[in-house]
């Protein structure tokens, strides 16, 4: 065990367990318990918002995953990688203030709430929730397995152990805090994320004599790793660039991405987000790759890729320093965990048993059953994760994909095309759910793309298809007039 670098690791978790709970005592608003607990009131300012998207989209495979792959694959990886620059100024562009405004009008807390006013329809409610629990179940459980292997990394405990801490401190703090207490620490951990990420570049660059010692230690162990095409030549440009559909603009399609969407404050925040979260989510992931390519020089013999990034940071930096930094991973991970978990539990909770099981529900059992509902969830994933895979990304990356197929016509479509309608966002949370798993299990890279792409275009032509082969007459929504 790393003594110094195991107190700093745990004393900047406790700073950020003990903010979050402070805020969810002193900010109590006049919005209902549903709106304030799972969209913090509609009040967030503009820092807020791009920290709170920042921070939820850089996840494990931000942080562990994703520079993991780059240590095996080199610079090809870290090419691909930076096309996530622009994912926070796609999404906010793309929904835009036309989506929180009519998410308000709507009074939608989530985004099947959305749907559900959109569409006036229980299969695009019942469909739509059930995709959510599935997908991110899977996205839950590799958060849960990072942040287990980061702390087993630096602390020198069992993975089970470091699992359960991580698991108990999360769980304590959502289901007592709800969103508001989570856009405040997302706010803290993103912060966190920028600096911990420049302190790490800095010191693996001066650790390994120099970016052109770095290159030259690179090319002689194989000359792929300094090329776009990977390791062993596999990343062609066209798979290259269906990863701009993948981890670019299909990310506007994400629930917990839309629920952000809908939570600001006012326009002033709205943009003051677009510019902040494009930077800070450029810095992150440019850099974090591009560490995982730099740490193969200098810690060359690493077998399980998803522990480059606590290794690498405790062989360069010192402990107690090595602690801070590592906090940026483990901030990365907890806020999207614990975001993921709120909105599964809203999912349950707001938009199946609030809307078709006990709909006259009181205040004070809706409380309850909210944070019954997210500890529970919390503890199945903690099981979900108890055997893990050996590289987290992939299995985050799936869901990420099946997300966005089934999503991004029945959002996007919804606030912009007045003709569409409930069967046509049906027909596209059908196809491209299914159509993804069945690429995915069986032809991953249709055409030499990530499956993705398929998906997509086979859902989008099933909600124009479905739209103007069944008439709805309930179909144009007043509110997008």
């Amino acid at each position: 065990m790393n003594l110094a670098a195991t107190i700093t690791l745990f004393g900047a978790l406790a700073l950020i367990f003990l903010a979050g709970l402070l805020v969810s005592r002193r900010n109590q608003s006049n919005t209902s318990f549903m709106e304030d607990y799972y969209l913090g009131g509609r009040r967030l300012g503009g820092f807020v918002l791009a920290m709170t998207m920042s921070a939820t989209y850089g996840s494990a495979s931000s942080f562990i995953g994703g520079p993991g792959v780059a240590y095996n694959e080199g610079l090809g990886w870290v090419l691909l990688s930076v096309i996530q620059v622009a994912t926070g100024y796609f999404t906010l562009m793309i929904l835009g203030k036309r989506f929180a405004i009519t998410a308000k009008k709507y009074k939608a807390i989530t985004m099947v709430d959305f749907l559900k006013h959109r569409y006036q329809s229980k299969w695009v409610v019942l469909l739509s929730s059930f995709s959510i629990v599935i997908f991110l179940f899977s996205t839950m459980a590799a958060q849960w397995i990072g942040a287990g292997r980061l702390i087993e990394s630096i602390t020198g405990l069992s993975y089970h152990s470091a699992l359960l801490i991580f698991v108990v401190t999360v769980l304590i703090y959502v289901t007592v805090g709800g969103f508001r207490a989570v856009t405040l620490t997302d706010s803290i951990q993103g912060s966190i994320m920028v600096v911990g990420t420049i302190i790490l570049l800095i010191a693996i660059i001066i650790s390994g004599g120099g970016i052109s010692a770095i290159m030259n230690d690179l090319q002689a162990e194989n000359p792929n790793l300094i090329t776009p095409y990977g390791a062993d030549g596999t990343l062609s440009p066209m798979y290259v660039s269906s990863f701009w559909i993948l981890v670019g603009v299909g990310v506007v399609a994400l629930p917990q991405i839309v629920v952000r969407a809908m939570s600001y404050q006012n326009t002033s925040a709205f943009h003051r987000a677009l510019i902040i979260g494009t930077i800070v989510v450029g810095v992150i992931m440019l850099n974090m790759h591009l560490i995982g390519v730099f740490a193969r020089p200098i810690l060359p013999d690493i077998e399980v890729a998803d522990t480059v990034i606590p290794l690498v940071a405790l062989e360069v930096l010192p402990g107690w320093l090595a602690g801070i930094v590592l906090a940026a991973p483990l901030a990365a991970i907890m806020s999207t965990v614990d975001s993921l978990l709120l909105l599964v539990s809203s999912t349950i909770v707001k938009d199946i048993y609030s809307n078709y099981i006990q709909p006259k529900a009181p205040v004070k059992r809706i409380r309850k059953i909210s944070m019954t509902v997210t500890a529970v969830l919390g503890l199945i994933v903690y099981l979900i994760a108890i055997h893990p895979p050996d590289l987290i990304i992939w299995l985050n990356l799936y869901t990420i994909g099946g997300l966005e197929a089934a999503f991004i016509w029945p959002v996007v479509m919804g606030i912009y095309w007045k003709k569409g309608n409930k069967y046509g966002a049906i027909a596209a949370i059908i196809t491209g759910m299914i159509s993804y798993i069945a690429f995915q299990a069986f032809y991953p890279q249709p055409f030499g793309m990530h499956s993705v792409v398929s998906s997509i275009v086979l859902s989008l032509i099933a909600y124009v298809l479905a739209t103007y082969s069944v008439k709805d007459k309930q179909t144009v929504s007043d509110s997008l007039t």
